[in-house]
């Protein structure tokens, strides 16, 4: 049995509303720890010292933080825009999948509070989100891509 235009348009409802639950799952994330990143928090400051001394950059925690706490800041912006809303999911996908892989790699660990993870769950939901509101509205990333390669790799 083939679905009604109906049936379409109800589905297409569903996934709009549901990608619009997970923006604001993902902003709330986002929201909630700029404070921390952005007041130089002594937890947020310990955590990005960590990191930035294990990669090398020492003296350079501020610059890592600030930066990390605007790129979520961006994202949740773009998160809100109907236009691109797709493109603040990549943004997010991106800062988490760069979350993540510092908890695995990194000295920071999965559990760097001594909370059972919650940063890590946290970040996993908010990737879980991204990656969901990216697969949600698939045919704009690909109306997206497709423009991008129109506007980058003309016709010759």
């Amino acid at each position: 049995m083939l679905p009604d235009a109906d049936s379409d348009a109800t589905l297409s409802t569903w996934r709009k509303l549901a990608a619009w639950v997970l923006a604001l799952w993902i902003a709330c994330v986002f929201l909630w720890y700029l404070q921390f990143k952005f007041t130089a928090h002594p937890g947020s400051v310990d955590l990005f010292t960590l990191l930035t001394d294990w990669l090398g950059f020492h003296g350079h925690e501020k610059a890592m933080r600030i930066g990390t706490g605007s790129a979520e800041l961006l994202a949740t912006i773009l998160l809100f825009a109907a236009r691109t809303q797709v493109l603040g999911a990549a943004l997010a996908l991106l800062i988490m999948t760069g979350a993540i892989f510092f908890h695995l790699v990194s000295p920071l660990g999965i559990d760097p509070y001594g909370d059972g993870g919650v940063l890590f769950k946290q970040a996993c939901a908010t990737w879980a989100a991204a990656a969901s509101i990216l697969w949600l509205r698939c045919t704009d990333v690909f109306a997206m891509i497709a423009l991008l390669h129109r506007r980058l790799l003309p016709a010759v």
